[in-house]
Order: structure tokens, then sequence, then C-alpha cells
């Protein structure tokens, strides 16, 4: 059997899926490049001539999550409003993150883990977040240091989708907690004069 040809894009593509189920439900240590091979069904020489080995699968699936990830959230349309552009980017997170369970425990659970810092890369998928927070400061709509408030946020949208995913929250239960805990973040960081419009009366608005 002759060695696989680097533009198998077919083989690439299964060795990234499995890696991705795999690296997000067991322990990195525990996947081995045989493993992976054998779950994409290919040989082990491929993981090394496509990726250099374990690593190099691994800065893959997670270029692909980060990428996805900065895909969506960009595709959020932007309005006149910081607060509700901020509501929207939460949901797209959320959505995200539930529709890519896989990816999700990949980019921000053990195999690869993000850490929200003061540098924010052109791609990077908290940038757009980061873009609404500077404007609602800029709006006097919330009051604080931007790299704070966008980490603050993240902290709330990391805890309520990896609890979705978990199994803890569901349905309702999950919707609520999540409008209320965004909101409560923001009302948090609001300035004193936009404070009474982040009071909501109805938890179901």
């Amino acid at each position: 059997m002759g060695r696989p040809r680097t533009n198998d894009a077919a083989v690439r593509d299964r060795l990234v899926a499995c890696a991705t189920e795999m690296f997000a439900t067991r322990p990195q240590e525990s996947v081995t490049v045989r493993a992976l091979a054998a779950a994409a069904g290919t040989s082990t020489a491929a993981v090394y001539t496509l990726f250099q080995g374990k690593d190099g699968l691994i800065r893959e699936v997670r270029d692909q999550a980060v990428a996805g990830l900065f895909q969506d959230l960009t595709a959020v349309p932007g309005s006149e409003a910081a607060l509700a552009d901020l509501r929207a980017l939460a949901a797209a997170y959320r959505h995200w993150g539930r529709e890519h369970r896989h990816l999700y425990t990949v980019l921000f659970g053990g195999a690869q883990s993000f850490v929200p810092s003061a540098w924010v890369g052109e791609r990077d998928p908290v940038r757009p977040l980061v873009a609404a927070i500077d404007r609602a400061v800029a709006d006097h709509i919330l009051a604080g240091d931007t790299t704070l408030i966008a980490v603050s946020l993240w902290v709330a949208l990391h805890g309520l989708v990896s609890l979705e995913l978990a199994g803890g929250l569901d349905g309702t239960a999950a919707d609520t907690a999540f409008r209320s805990s965004i909101d409560a973040v923001l009302r948090g960081w609001a300035t004193p004069a936009a404070f009474p419009g982040l009071r909501r009366t109805d938890p179901a608005q």
C-alpha cells in the first residue's frame, strides 16, 4: 500500500471529523494516532502525511472550530442599537455551540482551551462581540473596560452553553436562563442612565 496522497480531501475530512468526535469525548492523552486512523478508516501514515502528527490534527480541528464560530458571529446583521446587537451575538454564539457540540467542546474544552485576552485578532470569534461592546460604551449604555465586559459576557455564555450541552439545562428553563443571565451581565455594566431600560418585567421577552 503506497503513501496516501496529500491532496486526498476525503481522507483529510474523515480524519478531522473523527478527531473532532474523539477529542470532544475523551481525554486528549488517551487518543492515539492509531485510534484516529482506525476510526477514519485510513493508515497512521495518513495522519503524519496530512497533519504531521496528532498535534497538527488537533490544530486543524481547532482552526475549523474557530473559523466556523467566527463566520456565524460575523454573519449576525448589525443595527443601530448596540444592546440589541449584543443580544443577537449572544444568541448566535449559543446556537453555534448547540449545533456544533463536538467542535464547541474541542474549542473550549480540554483538548484545546480558549482563553479570552486583551489582544483580539482579525478573525478572532470574540471580535464582533468586542465591536458591539465598544459601541455600547461609546453610546454611554455600558461603562467599563471593553475586555473585562467581553470576558464577563463570555463566561456567562460559556457556562450556559456548557450546561445545555451536558443536559443540565433544556427547553424553557434553558431559554429563560439564557435571557435572564445575559441581561444580568449587561445590567452589571450598565450606566445609571441606561440601567432602567435594561430591567425586564417580563422574563419571556
